[in-house]
């Protein structure tokens, strides 16, 4: 179930894994744009942490919470088919439940690489309910694992992760586990995601994940 916090209100946790540094450029711009406007809502979509929450709260900015990969692994949303076996997934009964904000808009969704865990038939409805639920001008960040070349193998290896939010262009990445990558997408896969939206612009890291500003 989606969370909320106001700004000062702490929420969310953290595990003690190592976390390991990484230079964003999508966070980077995200960053700016969090520095110097006021009251924006953040969407962030992932496992957070106390720190995240406190950092964009202390730039006076609201959050809301959606671990949307967590949810979509419990077994109540699998439809059954003859004689039992999985037939699909319930996904409007997911979005009608998970991504429900009770009428809130949102300025700033933190999608980070969640495409790539989701089951592939919630992907591209949850994006268009995302789509819906953001203001004209709002951003959106997202990572992609790479699905081709040489990362592909990289991309294969890939641990579900926590990403730690800094005041500098840096985030800390820390794996927790538990969950697969469930696909990977080619930069026209990704462009059709977001088709919807008004423009999107990549950022090429040195690692096998692709980042990407999207903007409503």
């Amino acid at each position: 179930m989606p969370l909320f916090a106001s700004r000062g209100k702490l929420a969310g946790g953290a595990g003690s894994a190592d976390r390991i540094p990484r230079h964003s450029s999508g966070w980077a711009q995200v960053l700016e744009r969090m520095s110097k406007d006021e009251s924006l809502r953040v969407l962030d979509i992932g496992p957070t942490s106390s720190g995240n929450i406190n950092l964009i709260t202390a730039l006076g900015h609201s959050i809301y919470l959606a671990n949307l990969v967590e949810d979509a692994a419990r077994p109540e949303w699998v439809l059954p088919g003859d004689e039992g076996a999985p037939a699909g997934f319930d996904v409007q009964r997911f979005l009608d439940a998970q991504l429900n904000f009770s009428g809130r808009g949102f300025d700033i969704v933190l999608f980070w690489d969640s495409a790539d865990f989701l089951p592939a038939p919630l992907i591209a409805p949850v994006l268009d309910r995302i789509h819906q639920v953001m203001a004209p001008g709002g951003n959106l960040l997202a990572m992609f694992h790479s699905a081709s070349g040489p990362a592909q193998s990289q991309a294969m290896d890939a641990v579900f992760s926590r990403y730690h939010l800094t005041d500098t262009t840096q985030i800390n990445v820390q794996p927790i586990g538990n969950f697969p990558l469930r696909q990977t997408s080619t930069n026209r896969q990704i462009e059709k995601l977001f088709a919807a939206y008004k423009s999107y612009r990549f950022f090429l890291g040195k690692d096998n994940l692709r980042e990407v500003i999207v903007t409503r």
